[in-house]
């Protein structure tokens, strides 16, 4: 976890005004975590001011450092270092000191856009969930989980994507919960390997699905239903979320709007393969990753030079 095998991109830092060497490398430790593992998310924020982009990178990097803990730690070890990690990092975010790239990137974005430390604190609590929890028996249920998973991080983000009216602050969680759904409807076989169903039980009892339908290699006719059900609701979570995007800055629209394409795009694309996800990883095509970012990549541009 050294943060000092990361090379440093001094352009960005220095447009966002991080110049300390010790945050300087802390910020390029969570741009690299971000590229590597949130792909989708990395290529959508490149279409933000630079000056906005190592905050992105830090948030994500604190979040995705947490769930290689959860997610890809031997059972026997991960429960153990997340709370040691965990509690570390509260009080690192709040008064003490830290030498973790991750929460030391993390604490300064937290003062610079004023973040509320509740917001971490809902975040930690939604990742504990994930070392015990394995269901969700209602839709009720999993909305609580994803306030701290994925809510918080849309509530996170709003300062620097600077909203234009009140509204915005409700949809912006909005958006966070529909990318998350879109995903979990992805990772079913994915999740479930780790012992985890993020589809809430009710729906599957609804649909007459049992974990083992789940685990199959071929998807079955009431697992198709079941993802049909799960998709349109995802959509309306979107159809409400989308109309915030106009209620933000213009130079933070390009990136939202990108995100939004591609995120739903998952549901496409799972629906393309006829539902057949228990055993492949579907996704957004590259070509189609670049036919909505380089447009996108455009008008992000011509609306920075206007604004010089």
């Amino acid at each position: 976890m050294n943060p000092d095998r990361y090379p440093v991109d001094r352009r960005i830092l220095d447009a966002a005004g991080i110049h300390t060497p010790q945050l300087r490398r802390a910020y390029a430790y969570c741009r690299r975590l971000h590229a590597r593992h949130g792909r989708t998310y990395y290529l959508a924020t490149l279409l933000l001011p630079p000056a906005k982009r190592p905050y992105v990178h830090a948030l994500y990097g604190f979040a995705r450092y947490a769930d290689e803990i959860v997610d890809n730690e031997p059972n026997a070890t991960r429960g153990p270092h997340f709370a040691r990690w965990s509690a570390q990092a509260l009080e690192s975010v709040t008064a003490g000191t830290t030498t973790d790239p991750a929460v030391l990137a993390l604490r300064d974005t937290m003062r610079r856009w004023d973040i509320p430390l509740a917001h971490i604190t809902a975040f930690i609590t939604s990742m504990e969930a994930d070392l015990t929890v394995t269901d969700y028996p209602t839709i009720e249920d999993l909305n609580g989980y994803m306030y701290g998973s994925a809510a918080v991080i849309g509530l996170q983000m709003v300062p620097l994507l600077e909203p234009l009216c009140p509204e915005a602050y409700p949809r912006a969680p909005a958006m966070g919960e529909a990318f998350q759904l879109s995903n979990f409807i992805r990772d079913v076989a994915e999740d479930l390997a780790r012992g985890r169903v993020y589809l809430p039980a009710q729906d599957l009892v609804q649909y007459g699905v049992t974990r083992a339908d789940l685990a199959r290699i071929r998807t079955n006719r009431a697992v198709r239903e079941l993802l049909r059900f799960e998709i349109d609701r995802t959509r309306k979570r979107y159809a409400y979320a989308v109309g915030g995007i106009r209620m933000l800055h213009p130079s933070s629209r390009p990136c939202i709007e990108t995100a939004y394409t591609l995120y739903s795009g998952i549901l496409e694309a799972v629906e393309d393969a006829d539902y057949e996800i228990l055993d492949r990883r579907v996704h957004v095509g590259l070509s189609t990753r670049l036919k909505v970012a380089l447009p996108a990549y455009a008008r992000a541009r011509r609306l920075r030079r206007s604004a010089a």
